[in-house]
């Protein structure tokens, strides 16, 4: 009976185990989804900078939906209106609900009232939400 000897493994066989190991542990990123992580990232830190800047200028007024300035300078006779022609809305169709934000309560603004010529006053700080 012959006995054989193991051999050592070899390096390129310790390369090949290791880099298994490590695509095991942390997973393979496809290209698509690197460059949507990457796109995402880059529109946060975007955001957040025209943010910034628009903070340090005073008082505003912030909007989310479709609008051209997410942030608008917010003076003593700023409406409603006045807000929603500065902020440039750019919907394709009239909104079906806008909604004032103010220290964290949601006052849901009539449009058929809105529409008809009543304006609400806008304060600093608030968020005026269009869908």
């Amino acid at each position: 009976m012959i006995l054989k000897v193991r051999q050592p493994m070899k390096a390129w066989m310790w390369l090949a185990l290791s880099l298994c190991a490590a695509l095991l542990v942390t997973g393979c990123v496809s290209k698509a989804k690197h460059r949507e992580d990457v796109k995402k990232a880059f529109l946060a830190g975007q955001s957040e900078a025209t943010m910034r800047m628009y903070k340090s200028l005073g008082p505003s007024v912030t909007f989310e939906g479709e609008v051209r300035q997410p942030f608008v300078p917010w003076t003593r006779e700023l409406t409603l209106a006045k807000a929603i022609i500065a902020a440039e809305y750019c919907g394709a169709q009239d909104p079906r609900e806008v909604t004032i934000i103010r220290n964290g309560e949601n006052l849901t603004v009539d449009l058929d009232r809105f529409l008809a010529g009543e304006d609400y006053p806008v304060a600093p700080g608030d968020v005026i939400r269009i869908k």
